[in-house]
């Protein structure tokens, strides 16, 4: 894409890789780390629920003091708590602490909160034509980690003496990397900040175009985490292999992030809403190729198609809120649609084990065409003109 060429997207491109490789070797081995270190193995996945706990914490704040600051500052500021994150987490597996490494997963989750504003810092780099493109530009960095970070995973593993010490050594100076890719990004002019607070989002929220934007991203969002989450269960109560699964998940990766390359000019050319109706759509093709059988070609289809559908859902929505807000709102729109995305994705990664335990892979799947269809509502009546939201963000 020719956009990768202006310097601030293609920083931005690269930090988006940085993060991903950071947070997909994150991913493969935090639970493997807990279940050696927890006294229970019921808390080996407590380092990941606190790594979520500390986007939410996050998110917002986060949001404001960019609006304040500047968007360089407020990147900086969650690319160093990666840093300290992964120092803290070295430390603890080095010591065996099973509380440090749950320490270290707060400042991760910091990280992973202003890594998410990535693709808005883009929207504010590019003029209204090209938005969608841009967008998508800095998304498609996660193709980068897609293709390298399991690599990366299995060889810091035991880069050290200590198991796992490497890993968490490798993500900190990933996001020392990202540091100083961050540091070269333009200040830009902080739009003075509106008032209000919590008041101000109640007011986004009577906004039909911005309750459309956040549902598309946060049931996108929420959806693919349930069930991208759910699949490795799933293939393993079919019987199929951990090869077979981490095979299956790379293709969801690159599904997840190799589509952005055409997606943003599919917004730029058709319009937020009709990208948000197609993503919906791929999001119900992949359930009914889910629900259709258990083998490996139909896991491998259908969990493709639902990071894709995902994209879709997200770049829909992220442009779509830039129409919604006006640029001393930017902050409280944002940290609200941050907020939504994180805590559904906190709820789906929380549920998604007792539900394919207790209701099972196709009921799963099949729960995804009501919230699909709540998407599709909400969009729909967006298309009505906004006029208190001249301003773009």
């Amino acid at each position: 894409m020719a956009l990768i060429t202006q310097p601030t997207i293609g920083r931005l491109f690269i930090c988006q890789a940085l993060y991903w490789c950071c947070s997909m070797i994150g991913i493969t081995l935090t639970a493997l780390i807990g279940l050696q270190l927890a006294p229970l193995n019921i808390l080996a996945t407590l380092p990941l629920a606190i790594l979520v706990l500390g986007n939410l914490l996050a998110v917002q704040p986060l949001s404001v003091y960019m609006q304040n600051k500047g968007r360089r500052a407020g990147l900086l500021l969650g690319a160093g708590c990666g840093v300290i994150g992964g120092l803290i987490s070295a430390f603890g597996v080095w010591l065996g602490e099973f509380n440090i490494l749950c320490l270290g997963a707060l400042p991760i989750g910091a990280y992973q909160a202003s890594a998410m504003y990535y693709r808005f810092a883009a929207l504010e780099a590019v003029d209204e034509s090209s938005k969608g493109r841009a967008s998508a530009c800095v998304i498609g960095g996660g193709v980068v980690a897609a293709l390298v970070a399991p690599s990366m995973a299995l060889w810091s593993k035991n880069a050290l003496e200590t198991p796992f010490t490497g890993a968490y050594l490798m993500m900190a100076v990933l996001a020392l990397v990202a540091m100083g890719v961050l540091s070269q990004l333009p200040q830009g002019a902080a739009p003075i900040a509106s008032t209000g607070g919590w008041t101000r989002i109640r007011e986004l929220l009577t906004r039909p175009i911005v309750r459309a934007a956040v549902a598309t991203t946060a049931i996108g969002h929420g959806l693919m985490i349930l069930v991208m989450n759910a699949t490795p269960l799933a293939m393993r109560f079919c019987g199929l292999s951990l090869e077979t699964s981490a095979q299956v998940m790379q293709w969801h990766m690159l599904g997840m992030f190799l589509p952005a390359f055409v997606a943003g000019r599919l917004v730029d050319t058709l319009g937020s809403r009709r990208v948000a109706v197609i993503g919906s759509g791929v999001l119900l093709v992949s359930a009914g190729i889910a629900i259709s059988g258990v083998t490996a070609e139909l896991f491998l289809i259908s969990s493709f198609l639902l990071g894709l559908g995902w994209n879709l859902m997200l770049i829909a929505g992220t442009t779509l809120l830039a129409q919604g807000h006006t640029p001393a709102e930017r902050g409280h729109a944002q940290g609200l649609m941050e907020l939504s995305n994180g805590s559904v994705a906190a709820s789906a990664s929380f549920a998604s084990g007792a539900l394919i335990s207790g209701i099972g892979w196709s009921a799963v799947n099949i729960s995804i065409v009501p919230l699909v269809a709540i998407a599709l509502l909400m969009v729909i009546p967006s298309r009505r003109p906004q006029s208190a939201c001249a301003g773009k963000g």
